[in-house]
């Protein structure tokens, strides 16, 4: 029975902390509406338009070569990352902060977070280099075999994790309850995306964007 007390009292806390961390969000401000369109665009942009490259190879007649147009689209995730960032940094500055969040502990635990997601991204970008982080197998460029060496021995998707661990730290640092949301959202994002990259999935929208460039071409 205390047990049972014990639960349910720590479940009704939980909801309260829920119900209270929601009251300090504001669903209807302008910059957490574009903060979450930013975050759900990207990982469905890169996938769809890698899979459209991998069926047609148009960005690489585009371009004339598989490494200039990886190139090309490395830098446009890149410049979609760098505002999907910007975004949700407006939208933590554009609300309020929470008093529960605003300690000092909670502070240097964001800073952990944001060191282990730093390391994390860089050492999957120094160990897959630009192409193969930037999926260049869709357009023909392998690498010489998988890399199974660090981050990769610690999580499959090291990239990913890392990011969502940056934003994570950011939020607790400016005590964001938005924050909190957002990297909840990224994370999402991210596990859908993975499912994407291992699993056939958006064929019809990927039919019709090739049905769509060969009418072009015709």
């Amino acid at each position: 029975m205390c047990c049972g007390r014990s639960l349910e009292q720590r479940g009704g806390m939980d909801v309260m902390l829920m119900e209270e961390l929601l009251k300090h969000i504001n669903f209807h401000d302008s910059s957490f509406c574009v903060a979450v369109i930013a975050i759900i665009f990207n990982p469905f942009f890169w996938n769809v338009v890698a899979r459209w490259e991998y069926r047609t190879q148009q960005l690489s007649k585009l371009f004339g070569s598989p490494y200039l147009a990886c190139y090309a689209l490395g830098f446009m995730i890149i410049l979609l990352n760098v505002y999907r960032s910007h975004s949700m940094t407006v939208a933590m500055r554009a609300q309020a902060r929470w008093e529960v969040m605003d300690r000092t502990d909670v502070f240097y635990i964001g800073i952990a977070l944001m060191v282990l997601g730093t390391l994390l991204v860089v050492s999957s970008f120094l160990a897959l280099g630009f192409t193969g982080t930037f999926l260049g197998d869709y357009f023909g460029i392998l690498m010489d075999e998988k890399v199974t060496g660090f981050p990769f021995n610690v999580t499959e998707n090291p990239m990913y994790w890392g990011s969502t661990a940056n934003y994570l730290g950011l939020a607790l640092i400016g005590a964001s309850p938005v924050g909190l949301l957002l990297t909840a959202t990224v994370a999402m994002a991210y596990k859908v995306a993975i499912r994407f990259e291992g699993a056939q999935v958006c064929l019809s929208l990927l039919q019709f964007l090739t049905t769509l460039t060969c009418c072009c071409v015709i």
